[in-house]
């Protein structure tokens, strides 16, 4: 172990800890630069006692925002570290497509605080085969297997699959984006013994107007879930205004 100590100070050295959201320079890894962390929203009550999408002042503990009054959500809550922004935004952006997958491992130490008590499967939601192909990894499955290592709570990587390719949901309304997952998402073989009566969490990276979220939801308390609460990295206040 001493041997090995020069030669990480000399790493250290020619390879800083940067931050995930500017690049800047930083103390350790995973760790966010002043500004960049000035800049996040973290998302904690008060908030939607059904969806969790956080209110301006307390309304009590039942209240539930006009989106959930008006059409019941199908998960049991989302949980999200940060509202979506510049900072947050770089993070998946390099992630995705810039091939740092250790920016999972950063997202995930700040997903772990909202992770449910009862949890007990994680499941990420799935990529379609040529996504995977073209970038070499589910961003989600990453998190996921984080989370897992992290909170000790099991993830079953394989349990929904996408087996249709679907298009980018921006700027599409509420039933342009339902029509556009449809069918686009199936449970793997043998996932009634896998979820049967678990309280799961379905993991992501973002969440924005939660149509993907909803139709893996269904499969999976179609599958016997009790429970499927969403745990993202960020969370997009306004759908609609999206980049």
């Amino acid at each position: 172990m001493g041997a090995r100590q020069p030669i990480l100070k000399l790493i250290a050295l020619a390879l800083p800890p940067r931050c995930p959201g500017c690049s800047e320079v930083v103390e350790a890894d995973h760790r966010f630069c002043a500004s960049c962390w000035g800049e996040f929203t973290l998302i904690a009550p008060p908030w939607c006692a059904a969806c969790n999408l956080p209110f301006e002042f307390d309304r009590g503990e039942e209240a539930l925002c006009g989106q959930c009054l008006a059409v019941p959500p199908v998960h049991d809550g989302v949980r999200a570290a940060v509202a979506y922004g510049p900072a947050a935004r770089a993070l998946v952006l390099k992630l995705k497509y810039g091939g740092r997958t250790a920016y999972a491992a950063t997202a995930a130490r700040l997903m772990a605080r909202l992770m449910p008590g009862d949890a007990e499967l994680l499941v990420p939601v799935p990529l379609h085969r040529w996504r995977i192909w073209g970038r070499g990894f589910n961003q989600a499955a990453l998190i996921a297997h984080e989370l897992a290592r992290l909170r000790g709570v099991p993830a079953d990587l394989d349990l929904l699959r996408r087996i249709r390719a679907t298009p980018v949901l921006r700027g599409l309304g509420a039933r342009g984006r339902a029509k556009a997952v449809a069918g686009a998402f199936a449970a793997a073989p043998g996932a009634r013994e896998r979820v049967a009566g678990r309280s799961v969490v379905l993991v992501d990276d973002v969440f924005t107007s939660g149509a993907t979220a909803d139709a893996c939801v269904r499969l999976l308390k179609r599958a016997g879930a009790a429970r499927v609460t969403i745990l993202c990295w960020a969370r997009v206040l306004d759908p609609d205004a999206a980049d």
